[in-house]
């Protein structure tokens, strides 16, 4: 029971540590959520027990899981925390967000292995962090070096690795599972 209660204490300093880090006040958080400010403050200050109806729209709001509000890392940033797993396709993968059903960003970091097109719904984006990137799209084939994209619908047969010169590439994998695509709010001139 005692872990129970330092857990539910734990959760009103995330709170406000999440709502100031994104430059919210409560009264902005209230405009978006519907729940009063005296509430959210209280909760915040621990003068209040926090309720699945009070977390599920301030997850909503600060775009996190319930998960993360409710147990944070033991320590730190919790970017620090990040654990990878070894793919059956190769390599390692790491997600960097945890948003079931929503846009998901990983970082892969690819080894050698022969090319397995495969097709499925969403949008994908590519960025090369190191190491030279090969990617096959229906019958055409690319290589992408560190700092160079690709963007495309994955529902064209496609596979990606590392070129034939490299043992391994490292990429920035940004995939949105319903076909949603980036929307630009701000690009280069001319």
């Amino acid at each position: 029971m005692e872990d129970v209660v330092s857990l539910l204490d734990a959760i009103g300093p995330r709170l406000r540590a999440i709502r100031t880090a994104r430059g919210l006040t409560l009264a902005a958080v209230t405009a978006e959520t519907g729940l009063s400010t005296s509430t959210l403050s209280r909760v915040e200050t621990g003068i209040r027990r926090p309720t699945l109806d009070l977390l599920i729209p301030l997850a909503r709001v600060y775009r996190v899981s319930l998960d993360e509000l409710v147990a944070a890392p033991a320590t730190g940033d919790p970017r620090t925390h990040l654990a990878g797993f070894r793919h059956a396709t190769g390599g390692v993968i790491v997600p960097l967000t945890g948003y079931q059903g929503r846009v998901q960003v990983f970082k892969h970091v690819l080894g050698q292995r022969e090319p397995n097109l495969k097709s499925h719904n969403g949008h994908a984006w590519l960025y090369v962090l190191a190491g030279s990137l090969r990617l096959i799209l229906g019958d055409d084939e690319h290589v992408l070096g560190p700092g160079e994209t690709a963007e495309f619908d994955p529902r064209i047969p496609h596979w990606f690795g590392p070129a034939e010169c490299c043992p391994s590439v490292e990429i920035l994998h940004i995939f949105g599972p319903h076909g949603e695509k980036a929307v630009p709010r701000v690009g280069n001139p001319g």
